[in-house]
């Protein structure tokens, strides 16, 4: 017969078995959240795979690039608290005040789950941080413009900066008849060296997507994204644009919805549209591979318009079309062919054009990172050229109110086909299209007064053409 002694240390030893395996059946079940997901680092690029609810796959993200998204919002709040005199916590109150109520609840339930995914890697940010950085773009450009106006008349003229140049092209355009689209990123070099995700999702419902993006971003935000039913979607924003609706739907919500449920032309064209809040306004590029044909859609706040075919090349570089949306929503001149978009959007009607019947994914990597300058009729490094360099340009550029030499321009560039996409694959170049490289040890030698950067944007450099493929 034992005695209490023993007895009371018998109870005490299963007690603290007990307590161990609870632990134990702990790290399981955490570890089953991630069970589905991966990560892959590949030529200047970050490879993810998310699957399952959209709270999984929220977690996946945030856990898998917890590093990433930290160095993204320290950026970020560093360069918009000097860029727009606004503080992080600015914008943290934009997502609480009107764009946090305006999500779907998979999308509110997904943003929860990077910042779940966010704390299992002790990264102290929640739910307004990673809303407000998937709608930096509205904010930034859209809605601080329009609060600037009421303050002070004229003192937020938009100057939205064009971010990309981007073509979609189809049936006598093509090499094959079948749709081929290419896409590079125009953004500040501190931003953009950040866009560098491709991000392979599969949701509970919906489309299988895969994208590039921004770690903590879910949607692409440049965009570039394909879907498993065979949809295609592409854009370059309206240079000037103004105008913002507080009450409306955020366009990153309907950015990631138009790509996830969108199985048609029409379904995309109208799930933006419904309750369009005016914000990042673009010319949305979209293809459908099942029937090969294309559109274009311009989406103002007021006004938008749609053109479409299946024997076209459409294209996109920050300039406007519709003549009723130029007058109403923009400060847009279409006869200044001095500015980057104009003269870009000569050089690509050319390119297209001389290239038509030719146009393959070889040839989307050539238009993507082409220098030369229509305008001034020359090879060059400046505004002017589909892969952009002002950090080369001595005139910066007044469109967007950038000054000489601001290191902003093309950032890396995506290219996918019919065949391609069927497939969910396309080609992506992480860098300058072209293969030059940013070195911040030159750049700012050349150029003191930008260094403020140097806290963050050193080297950006330019890596080779990657094939891309989504798992099944």
């Amino acid at each position: 017969m034992k005695s209490k002694s023993q007895l009371s240390i018998i109870l005490l030893l299963s007690v603290l078995i007990s307590c161990q395996s609870v632990k134990e059946e702990s790290s399981p079940i955490q570890g089953n959240r991630l069970a589905k997901a991966s990560r892959e680092n590949k030529n200047g690029w970050i490879y993810i795979h998310l699957e399952g609810s959209p709270s999984d796959i929220g977690y996946q993200h945030g856990n898998l690039l917890s590093d990433e998204i930290d160095t993204t919002l320290q950026m970020l709040s560093y360069f918009l608290e000097h860029e727009t005199k606004k503080n992080w916590q600015f914008y943290r109150q934009c997502a609480q005040n009107f764009l946090w109520n305006k999500l779907d609840r998979e999308y509110k339930d997904e943003i929860n789950g990077i910042a779940e995914g966010l704390h299992s890697k002790q990264k102290n940010y929640d739910s307004l941080d990673i809303t407000a950085l998937n709608a930096m773009e509205e904010l930034v450009f859209y809605y601080v413009p329009q609060l600037m106006n009421k303050e002070k008349a004229g003192s937020g003229d938009n100057k939205a900066p064009g971010n990309c140049s981007a073509f979609i092209a189809t049936g006598s355009y093509t090499k094959d008849g079948k749709i081929v689209m290419g896409h590079n990123n125009w953004t500040e070099y501190i931003v953009g060296q950040h866009w560098n995700v491709i991000a392979d999702i599969i949701p509970q419902k919906g489309n299988h997507m895969l994208m590039d993006c921004m770690p903590g971003f879910i949607h692409s935000g440049d965009d570039f994204v394909i879907t498993s039913n065979g949809m295609l979607i592409t854009e370059t924003t309206i240079t000037g644009f103004k105008g913002f609706d507080t009450t409306g739907i955020p366009e990153f919500n309907r950015a990631r919805k138009s790509a996830q449920y969108g199985n048609s032309i029409d379904d995309v064209i109208k799930i933006f549209t419904t309750g369009n809040n005016g914000g990042y306004a673009n010319d949305w590029l979209i293809g459908d591979t099942k029937t090969n044909e294309v559109a274009k859609l311009e989406l103002g706040l007021k006004d938008n318009r749609v053109w479409r075919s299946k024997d076209t090349a459409m294209i996109g570089s920050n300039f406007p079309s519709d003549p009723k949306l130029i007058a109403d929503e923009t400060t847009f001149k279409t006869e200044d062919k001095t500015s980057s978009p104009n003269a870009r959007k000569l050089r690509m009607e050319k390119l297209v054009n001389d290239l038509k019947g030719n146009i393959d994914v070889e040839a989307g990597k050539q238009i993507e990172a082409d220098h030369f300058d229509a305008y001034h009729n020359t090879i060059a490094n400046n505004k002017c050229v589909i892969c952009g360099h002002i950090d080369e340009d001595k005139n910066g550029c007044a469109e967007w109110d950038l000054p000489a030499y601001y290191p902003m321009g093309a950032v890396q560039g995506k290219v996918t086909t019919t065949d391609l996409a069927k497939d969910m694959k396309f080609w992506a170049h992480m860098g300058h299209p072209c293969g030059q490289n940013f070195t911040g040890a030159t750049f700012y030698k050349l150029h003191p007064e930008y260094a403020w950067q140097s806290k963050f944007l050193n080297n950006m450099l330019a890596y080779p053409w990657t094939l891309f493929e989504a798992k099944k």
